[in-house]
């Protein structure tokens, strides 16, 4: 990969002062993730998942009765289906099936466990629609890999059946932050840094919440009968911890699991896959991955 691709990210991402207050957050992040639109051949369509919404998208020669469902990226108070349209398209297209991308509500207007009551319908839409469980997957990046994590700990808790596979990029883990690249990679991180974090954390699960919950940061939970999973992070993001520590949680209890370390990559890099190379290169693995795992 071209070094000057993702140099050319990075200027993207920072050639704006940082935005100030949550509306300025969410426009900023639908800006810079839609700054390449969806593929002409890629239909999407708004559909309201029993209260919650989300957004079909197909690409040419995908099956209809598989589905990838998405939760995107924004530390649960920013983010949007615009703002990951094209991430998402691309990977069912590397699947070859349907894409679900949820809209949940943000904090700090609505906080835990508003997310997780989301997706959670949104798994139980889909599964109304006729789907079987073993024809889904469940991905998402940063803290929508978090919440992913929570709901199959979720449908494992209630007796439900789970997902074929997750796919989680740049996972965000551990919301008590103790991972120790949240200061070994402060310096060449371009978007996420330990302060960040915490203002989110506190958004989204405010005191006295305990954020060592499992439900919170799933790097805390018991990952015994866990569907297999693909964690894909970048070697210059502050999560880079987050991601290999969970590797090693879910591998310790026989999860089987794919970790990904990208060199050069920084969070969430396959938002821009459009004009990196890298980006493309994970969707495919991420595709083959999927696929492999659902007949």
């Amino acid at each position: 990969m071209p070094q000057s691709e993702i140099d050319a990210i990075r200027t993207l991402l920072t050639v704006k002062p940082r935005p100030v207050g949550w509306a300025e957050r969410r426009a900023r992040l639908d800006e810079v993730g839609s700054t390449w639109s969806p593929a002409d051949d890629i239909k999407c369509k708004a559909v309201d998942c029993d209260g919650v919404r989300g957004e079909w998208s197909i690409a040419p020669g995908s099956d209809t009765k598989k589905v990838l469902l998405y939760f995107h990226g924004g530390g649960y108070c920013s983010g949007s289906i615009v703002s990951h349209r094209r991430l998402v398209t691309e990977a069912g297209r590397a699947a070859k099936m349907r894409t679900l991308a949820i809209d949940y509500r943000l904090a700090p207007e609505h906080p835990f466990p508003a997310q997780h009551e989301d997706a959670l319908t949104a798994w139980r839409f889909l599964r109304k629609q006729g789907l079987d469980a073993r024809n889904i997957a469940v991905g998402g990046d940063s803290a929508g890999g978090n919440l992913a994590l929570s709901l199959i700990s979720r449908l494992r808790a209630a007796g439900e059946a789970r997902p074929a596979c997750a796919w989680l990029v740049s996972p965000w883990t551990d919301l008590t932050m103790s991972g120790a690249t949240l200061a070994s990679r402060d310096l060449v991180d371009p978007l996420i840094h330990k302060a960040y974090l915490e203002e989110l954390a506190d958004a989204y699960a405010p005191e006295p919440t305990d954020l060592t919950d499992p439900l919170i940061s799933p790097l805390f939970a018991n990952f015994s009968r866990f569907p297999p999973m693909l964690i894909q992070v970048g070697s210059a993001e502050t999560l880079l911890s987050d991601a290999t520590r969970l590797a090693e949680a879910a591998g310790a209890a026989d999860v089987e699991v794919r970790l990904e370390v990208w060199p050069h990559m920084i969070h969430a890099w396959p938002l821009w896959n459009a004009a990196l190379a890298d980006g493309r290169r994970a969707l495919a693995a991420a595709g083959d991955f999927i696929r492999a795992r659902i007949p």
